[in-house]
């Protein structure tokens, strides 16, 4: 089980399955929000995702215009997870770096390199895009069927 928590314990989760697909991104939006050169994103069905604690919710707004919510723990702020506006309450982007074993969410790719610090490394390992992918040309086939399930 994938368990996590953020920074005060207030807010406690648990993904119920591994994620579908993981995200380093790169772009100026994350960097921005974390305060960090990227963010590490586990991308999941939003009812596989179970948590308890107080919570608040940020709407941000998106390079895309379509926005996301952020959602933080009430008490120290640390952001969770988010979800995007136009699949609202069917994925979570939850933040790996909150896991009790970020280890067991290592990227899949990594997104919107064009943007990244420049002292920032790539891995060779993981695929590498300039800016953002075609889904069908990168995603397992058992992580397509569920992302297709998911959004329907």
């Amino acid at each position: 089980m994938f368990k996590g928590r953020c920074g005060c314990g207030a807010v406690t989760y648990h993904m119920k399955t591994a994620p579908m697909f993981v995200h380093c991104c790169h772009c100026c939006e994350c960097q921005r929000q974390t305060g960090a050169a990227y963010v590490l994103n586990a991308i999941i069905e939003a009812d596989r995702v179970e948590f308890e604690g107080p919570i608040t919710e940020h709407e941000l707004p998106t390079p895309s215009g379509k926005g996301q919510i952020i959602t933080r723990c009430r008490d120290c702020g640390v952001a969770v997870f988010s979800s995007y506006m136009v699949r609202l309450g069917k994925l979570r982007y939850v933040r790996v770096g909150t896991l009790n074993d970020p280890d067991q969410c290592p990227p899949d790719v990594q997104i919107f390199t064009s943007s990244k610090q420049t002292w920032v490394p790539l891995s060779e390992d993981i695929p590498i895009f300039d800016e953002f992918y075609k889904f069908d040309e990168v995603w397992p086939k058992e992580a397509l069927d569920r992302l297709e399930a998911a959004l329907a």
